[in-house]
């Protein structure tokens, strides 16, 4: 009998020590879809829009990612999410941003209208990755295959780049040069998927209809070396 009171206090007082302690149970880690409900589609569209307007473009807070699983790769989505770097100098749609400059100044970003991208834990980036990696991936935006990975002639792609293409009108290959209107690019190598590169240079309306990149209707012969060539930029600069 006396033994048993024993184990019943024992008991009870290492249940009131928990207790005074705060003790409880680990809560369950959230599932990469709850994370994109929680923590994503207030800025991004995770399911294709119903209505492609140029007003819904312009009045969008993030990038679309209802095709991420064919645009980026995972690695870097990972890495990425836990310490965001800017993509779009000027955001995502520039005219918010910019601050006209007068007396033949150029315009200029105002950077104090751009919203920095919230940093997620390893254990969040790689569930919110994870998720991603599944988005559009059975809408056939890219087909698989579609960058033949010739190897580069580097002088001629980044002629076809800086020079005879205009896409440092709007992009930077390397950080502090080129335009802002676009994303970045000088990472692009380690960011993004190269069919993926190949059939949005084709044709960025397919992607995001009434987007401001033009159709620019290359001979496959540019768009192979133009995508060759961005793959070669990783983070730091063209390797």
């Amino acid at each position: 009998m006396i033994a048993k009171r024993l184990n019943r206090l024992r008991a009870a007082a290492a249940a009131a020590l928990l207790a005074s302690l705060g003790a409880a149970a680990p809560a369950q880690a959230a599932s990469g879809a709850d994370l994109l409900k929680s923590q994503c589609i207030a800025c991004h569209a995770v399911s294709k829009p119903e209505a492609a307007s140029k007003e819904r473009l312009l009045s969008r807070k993030g990038p679309d990612l209802h095709y991420a699983g064919v645009k980026f790769n995972k690695d870097w989505l990972v890495s990425w999410l836990q310490n965001p770097t800017v993509l779009r100098p000027a955001g995502v749609a520039y005219s918010h941003v910019v601050k006209a400059g007068e007396g033949g100044v150029a315009d200029t970003v105002d950077a104090s209208k751009l919203t920095p991208h919230p940093k997620l834990a390893a254990a969040e980036a790689a569930a919110v990755a994870d998720a991603l990696m599944a988005l559009g991936t059975g809408d056939e935006l890219v087909a698989k295959g579609a960058f033949k990975n010739d190897p580069p002639n580097a002088s001629m792609a980044g002629l076809l780049f800086n020079k005879l293409r205009g896409c440092a009108s709007c992009h930077s290959a390397k950080p502090g040069a080129g335009g802002v209107s676009g994303p970045e690019l000088y990472s692009a190598g380690d960011r993004l998927q190269p069919d993926f590169v190949v059939e949005y240079i084709r044709n960025p309306q397919k992607f995001d209809p009434h987007v401001w990149m033009p159709k620019l209707d290359l001979n496959d012969g540019d768009v192979q070396k133009l995508t060759g060539y961005l793959m070669t930029l990783k983070q730091g600069g063209a390797k």
